[in-house]
């Protein structure tokens, strides 16, 4: 085999070696398969970005979510909880309001509308189907709303 035919033979095997080592399964990325119950499950983690800033420039707060070990899904009561792989849903407050509301799609953004021009704070708290918080798993996110430009 020639020099050059070689050389590209051994890049080509390098690539797909490469990608081979740096893939991840769908597993790896969505998590256990809803058909076969998980053992010992693993503490569920919520993770919230910072608000999107050109959000906020408008009065919109928007910031991205994903969760680890739990599905965000609109199933709701005691007898969910006996579900396996587990399954929750969000708790969302805005500045220490005496209401909340649940979010239980997997929209994967929290969008709340209308915020006037100031400080503000949402928390946000993974729960489970029964809206019992998981420990530790409450993010809370102070930010400023800017006053319209003039």
């Amino acid at each position: 085999m020639p020099l050059f035919k070689r050389a590209l033979a051994l890049v080509a095997a390098g690539a797909v070696l490469a990608t081979y080592a740096y893939a991840q399964s769908a597993r790896d990325i969505r998590g256990a398969s809803p058909y076969i119950a998980v053992e010992k499950e693993p503490p569920p983690k919520l993770i919230v970005d910072p608000p999107i800033p050109a959000g906020l420039a408008k009065g919109l707060f928007w910031a991205q979510y994903r969760v680890e070990n739990v599905r965000i899904t609109p199933v709701f009561g005691a007898g969910a909880l006996q579900v396996s792989p587990r399954i929750g849903h969000l708790h969302i407050n805005v500045d220490d309001l005496p209401w909340w509301w649940a979010e239980a799609s997997e929209i994967n953004t929290i969008d709340i509308a209308g915020l006037p021009p100031g400080e503000h704070k949402v928390r946000i708290e993974l729960v489970d189907a029964n809206h019992n918080v998981f420990p530790g798993q409450v993010v809370v996110l102070k930010f400023t709303v800017p006053a319209p430009a003039k």
